[in-house]
């Protein structure tokens, strides 16, 4: 979304807990809500975010303007496919890329990020930075309006943000979006490690202030951002109605009826693990083009089956679907062949997660261990055919640093590309470690959902795994569920990955500091946590040694096991137009529409 977050079929929680209205939830900390209900906020079982080259355009080939069609353009609407049952599509709780494809949809952030991959204006007209680059004010549009009609301005976003500073939301991008805020520490409660408050949160020390008449946003951070005009474009910078959210809880986000927006389309219809059906807003003021936006309605289809939506596909139902079945991928022609199956790449890395909570992954040596046990050019050209690629580091391929890449001007490769030297490696570790062939180490359950690659990937990890005598067995889960579990810690090894939400490395590897709310795996490590915090300069060259010095103590670490850098793949109709795919991986729909 990343995001941005991760999607269920590529990239990233929660059981169904509260159906349909009449079940009214009473106010708790959402802290404790996550920790009782396993679940985040997710009234119907809802579905997280993470990117591609810095520059790079992002059309996919698919994209064209409604002007440009040489056919008729049907304004009935289209129908596609990129998850199921999201976790929530609440902008500060969503962390999946999925859900965060759908809030860009019907949200509008200040500003927004064009098919160039460029920061332009949203619900903001216009924005400067002062010269110390600290302040940053956002002029608001004339007439903008909340989907039910009502105003909005500046004052919306202060208390969106505010509400995303509370520690009670447990926002898990919080500290990634506002961290670099002034205030944003004392609005948090000056949280400990593990995130939890020390003292009482006094969120209005945040410096976030709107003006008396709402035409101006005024943002003071507490060290430079370049990227921060990225940040505010950002899904989950969305603003959200202080009414509806204090008068329906956490329930808000989880019916047509209350789930008031801002966005260029709106939700009308919502059939959990079946569809949601979005349609224009009559109400919309903002950065996208409003004569382009052609198509009445949009249809997401919410299915967690990968062979009904290839179905839905070549039915004709659906114009563009995500979850391609991987046996029938030998068999599809790519776009630039002529045909419809398109491959992009996207800033993202696939990793698996180890509960370091748990007793099992104390041990640094084990934890390596288990990274060189995989033959990782096994993994991306034979199970993953070759649609993703080997991962060496936790941070991939085209994001950038002052120098070019960041990958190329580190310490990567942290992992060899001699997986026979690597095994051997692994055994040894393993009983330096105390575990000679195994021997006294306990079995490991595999947490996953079954999508893409997914379950493939979690059998080839029980073979090689017991090439070093360990047992791993495997829960397979549905989307919904999978996250919150994984989010909870109740899991001993996931399946994990992060799309990015902005090219600086920091996006991923903020993702490892102790009290981040996307660290699932609860890394923490003080100087790693100190590297990250040096980073925060204005001083470009050091900003950027510093995150190389924070991956080279996590890659020590066995912090995670990066296994493949993404890119997506998907179904597009040619009927589709106007579309376009980013390389934070999100599909750009506002546009689209079917070419008759």
């Amino acid at each position: 979304t990343g995001s941005n977050i991760e999607a269920a079929g590529g990239t990233w929680h929660a059981q169904n807990l509260i159906q349909g209205k009449d079940i009214i939830m009473k106010r708790i900390s959402r802290r404790n809500f996550l920790k009782v209900a396993g679940v985040g906020a997710a009234a119907l079982g809802l579905a997280a975010c993470g990117g591609s080259k810095s520059g790079s355009t992002a059309t996919s080939g698919t994209a064209s303007s409604a002007g440009s069609s040489t056919g008729s353009v049907s304004t009935a609407g289209f129908t596609v496919q990129y998850g199921s049952n999201p976790e929530t599509l609440d902008p500060a709780l969503n962390s999946a890329v999925d859900g965060g494809n759908t809030i860009i949809t019907v949200f509008e952030t200040l500003l927004i990020i064009n098919e160039n991959n460029e920061a332009v204006p949203g619900q903001a007209e216009s924005w400067t930075t002062s010269e110390d680059g600290l302040t940053w004010t956002f002029t608001m549009r004339d007439g903008l309006k909340w989907s039910d009609g009502t105003d909005l301005n500046a004052k919306d976003f202060e208390y969106s943000f505010k509400r995303m500073a509370d520690p009670d939301t447990a926002a898990p991008y919080a500290e990634t979006c506002l961290g670099m805020i002034d205030g944003f520490e004392e609005a948090a409660g000056f949280p400990d490690a593990d995130g939890n408050p020390t003292v009482e949160p006094n969120l209005d020390a945040l410096n976030v202030k709107a003006s008396d008449d709402g035409k101006t946003l005024t943002i003071v951070l507490a060290y430079p951002c370049s990227y921060f005009d990225k940040i505010v474009a950002f899904a989950a910078m969305s603003p959200v109605q202080k009414a509806t959210v204090e008068a329906n809880g956490d329930a808000w986000c989880t019916s047509p009826d209350t789930y008031v927006c801002n966005g260029p389309f709106m939700i009308t219809e919502w059939t959990p693990s079946e569809r949601i059906v979005l349609t224009k807003n009559p109400n919309y003021v903002g950065g996208w083009d409003s004569s382009k936006i052609v198509s009445e309605s949009i249809t997401l289809l919410l299915l967690e089956d990968s062979s009904a939506s290839f179905a839905a596909y070549n039915s004709g139902e659906a114009q563009l679907i995500k979850d391609v079945p991987t046996d029938e991928i030998p068999s599809l022609t790519k776009a630039e062949d002529g045909g419809d199956f398109y491959v992009d790449t996207i800033l993202g890395t696939y990793y698996v997660s180890l509960n370091l909570k748990r007793d099992a992954f104390k041990d640094a040596k084990v934890r390596r261990a288990l990274s060189l046990a995989i033959d990782r050019d096994y993994v991306a050209n034979t199970i993953m055919q070759g649609t993703y690629s080997t991962a060496d580091s936790i941070v991939g391929p085209g994001i950038v640093d002052e120098n070019g890449y960041f990958h190329d001007n580190g310490n990567a490769p942290y992992i060899s590309a001699d997986y026979e030297a690597n095994l051997a490696e692994a055994k040894k570790l393993l009983a330096d470690a105390g575990y000679p062939n195994g021997e006294g180490y306990p079995t490991l359950e595999y947490s996953t959902n079954d999508a893409g690659y997914h379950v493939p990937l979690a059998e080839y990890l029980q073979q090689a795994w017991s090439d070093l005598g360990i047992t791993l067995t495997i829960s397979k889960m549905e989307w919904s569920s999978f996250t919150a579990a994984r989010r909870a810690g109740e899991y001993d090894v996931a399946r994990n990955g992060w799309v990015m939400d902005y090219n600086d490395p920091s996006n991923m590897l903020d993702l490892f500091c102790s009290g981040n709310g996307n660290n699932v795996g609860k890394y923490s490590n003080p100087e790693f946590d100190a590297a990250i915090e040096a980073s925060r300069v204005a001083d470009v060259s050091e900003h950027f040694a510093q995150l190389h010095k924070a991956e080279d103590i996590l890659m020590e670490d066995t912090g995670c096991l990066p296994i493949a850098y993404y890119n997506d793949y998907w179904l597009q109709s040619p009927d589709l137009k106007g579309t376009w795919h980013s390389p934070y991986g999100y599909w750009y729909l506002q546009y689209g529409y079917i070419e008759e």
